[in-house]
């Protein structure tokens, strides 16, 4: 089980700490439906990611991609490769569009429109945020496909996979317990961490990537060669 979790770990945290999802579910929470919607969104979120990975486990453990013996099938090595190449191109397109010094990004147009929201409107929001977005749907394919190349026991890889969909889900948990149990200092403190993560958004994004991609590329390389 503990190659299962080392092998979805670092994709996991890549999804936590995208910042556009926390961004949503930060302004969703400030406006006068935000408890409705918040926990929509956070709901969206889980179910969707679930969705996904679980989708994606089952696939690949039914394509054999623990390989037995010998180690991962080399179909999923060649896959890693496939996303370190990609998370590579990724990082470097994130940094090439970061905003100038001076210069705030463009906010997206759901995001102007966040105090019309619906609770329905906004579990669909975090569905497309969490599945559809290439950057998420790459680290969540990556992080299912490691789970299932690995040696653990179905019980393991549920528990991998679990754990997953949990760290993942840290970008709008996290929010939503700070709403509702910081009291009065929890606009402050969201107020910051919204900041934060939109002045430095592009440098965390790069920077997850390109490990990332070297990380696959590397265990790839290695993996096929052996």
């Amino acid at each position: 089980m503990g190659d299962a979790i080392g092998g979805m770990l670092a994709p996991a945290v890549g999804i936590a700490i995208s910042p556009v999802p926390l961004i949503a579910v930060i302004l969703m929470l400030a406006t006068s439906k935000g408890r409705g919607n918040g926990i929509a969104f956070t709901a969206g979120w889980l179910v969707s990611l679930a969705a996904l990975v679980t989708v994606v486990v089952l696939a690949a453990s039914g394509g054999d991609a623990s390989g037995g013996d010998d180690g991962p099938a080399s179909w999923t090595l060649w896959l890693k490769l496939g996303l370190g190449v990609l998370f590579l191109l990724m990082g470097v397109k994130q940094w090439k569009d970061r905003p100038r010094e001076g210069r705030a990004a463009e906010p997206p147009g759901w995001m102007k429109a966040i105090d019309t929201f619906t609770p329905g409107k906004s579990a669909g929001l975090a569905a497309a945020l969490a599945v559809v977005n290439p950057k998420n749907l790459v680290l969540a394919v990556g992080g299912a496909v490691s789970i299932a190349a690995s040696t653990a026991s179905a019980g393991g890889k549920t528990v991998a996979a679990v754990l997953m969909v949990l760290i993942a889900s840290l970008c709008t948990l996290l929010p939503l317990g700070v709403y509702f149990l910081g009291g009065e200092k929890s606009v402050t403190v969201l107020g910051e961490w919204k900041a934060w993560m939109a002045a430095h958004n592009a440098a965390i994004m790069t920077t997850v990537l390109i490990v990332l991609g070297a990380k696959y590329i590397g265990d790839a390389v290695s993996g096929l060669a052996g």
